[in-house]
C-alpha cells in the first residue's frame, strides 16, 4: 500500500546510530499503516489512536524493553556505557521517553518525503 514511500525511506543513508534507529522506526510505522499515507494524514494515522508520541511509546505500540530501545538508538560505545539499557539514558529521560523522541523524528522523516516530492 505504501510501498513507494517505504522504498524511499529505506534508500535514505543514515550515518549515526540514532538516525539509523529513527529510520527503522519510520519503516516499521509505514509497514503498519493500514491506509495510504499522505502529508495531511501521516501523523494522525501513524499515531494509531495515541494522543502523542509519548503515549504511543508508553502504550506499548513500539519497543517495550529498555535494552531493545537502547540497542536500536545507541552507538556501540554508548550502549556499553549504558550497560545495554540497564542505566537510564540521561538525567531527564527514561528509555521510553527517548523512544518517543525518536518516534516523533521518524514521523517527521516520513512527512519530509512528501514535502520533498512536492518540491521536486
Amino acid at each position: 500500500m505504501n510501498t513507494e514511500l517505504y522504498s524511499k525511506v529505506e534508500k535514505l543513508k543514515r550515518a549515526s546510530a540514532w538516525k539509523r534507529g529513527v529510520k527503522e522506526y519510520a519503516l516499521e510505522m509505514i509497514e503498519s499503516a493500514e491506509i495510504e499515507l499522505t502529508l495531511e494524514n501521516a501523523k494522525q494515522t501513524l499515531l494509531n489512536g495515541a494522543k502523542d508520541w509519548s503515549q504511543y511509546s508508553f502504550g506499548g505500540c513500539a519497543l517495550i524493553y529498555d535494552a531493545d530501545i537502547a540497542e536500536r538508538l545507541c552507538s556501540p560505545s554508548e550502549l556499553k556505557r549504558k550497560k545495554g539499557g540497564d542505566l537510564q539514558p540521561n538525567s531527564r529521560e527514561n528509555w521510553l521517553d527517548v523512544q518517543a523522541r525518536a518516534l516523533k523524528q521518524a514521523c517527521n522523516l516520513i512527512k519530509s518525503q512528501f514535502i520533498h516530492n512536492l518540491e521536486s
